[in-house]
């Protein structure tokens, strides 16, 4: 019997394959050891996102309606309140009739809202009233993603139109919500000259 030698590129893989296998050893008890911490810590993250999204005011589906309260009130130039002018309110999930002085029911939307207001002895009173995003929108893109938010954008409950406007007769206004003070009819916004010079 004859000593056999062994290809010199085989004898250079032993150490490696033996290094290998001690290194697949390390591993697994390295990942045993701290698989208990893992789990604790995956757990105590998941309850605080999960608790976090229970806790917000995210979801404009689960927060707001899709109807949002809206005061309708007419007035003169001079200033005096006109209650009772037949109103109508329009966006694109159609038109309700009011009275000024009450307060309605519309349905919330993307969309900006129109407003005409008819008295006898009175020019007619118009409006638009802004659109705006709401806090539940916020919520969305923050805990939900994008889903949430394009289902709320879609039933329009992502949004909000001022609560309280006042139209004068013989006047087209502007209302943006944007500008609403709390327990204050929202304020004429003035469109902003875009002409240059």
């Amino acid at each position: 019997m004859g000593w056999r030698i062994l290809p010199l590129s085989l004898s250079m893989q032993l150490p490696r394959i033996h290094d290998a296998e001690a290194s697949r050893s390390s591993a697994k008890q390295f990942s045993q050891a701290v698989q208990p911490y893992s789990r604790e810590n995956n757990l105590k993250k998941l309850f605080a996102v999960v608790a976090a999204v229970m806790l917000s005011t995210g979801c404009a589906s689960i927060v707001n309606d899709s109807g949002q309260p809206m005061k309708v009130e007419t007035k003169t130039d001079s200033g005096q309140l006109i209650a009772g002018a037949n109103c109508t309110i329009t966006n694109d999930y159609g038109s309700i009739g009011a009275k000024s002085g009450d307060t309605v029911t519309v349905h919330r939307s993307s969309k900006d809202l129109d407003i005409t207001c008819t008295h006898p002895a009175n020019p007619d009173a118009s409006a638009r009233a802004i659109s705006r995003a709401n806090a539940g929108m916020a919520g969305n893109i923050i805990f939900g993603g994008g889903i949430g938010a394009i289902i709320d954008h879609n039933k329009g409950t992502a949004y909000t139109y001022p609560t309280w406007v006042q139209l004068v007769f013989g006047k087209t206004m502007i209302f943006d919500r944007s500008q609403e003070k709390e327990g204050m009819p929202v304020a004429e916004t003035k469109p902003v000259n875009t002409a240059s010079k």
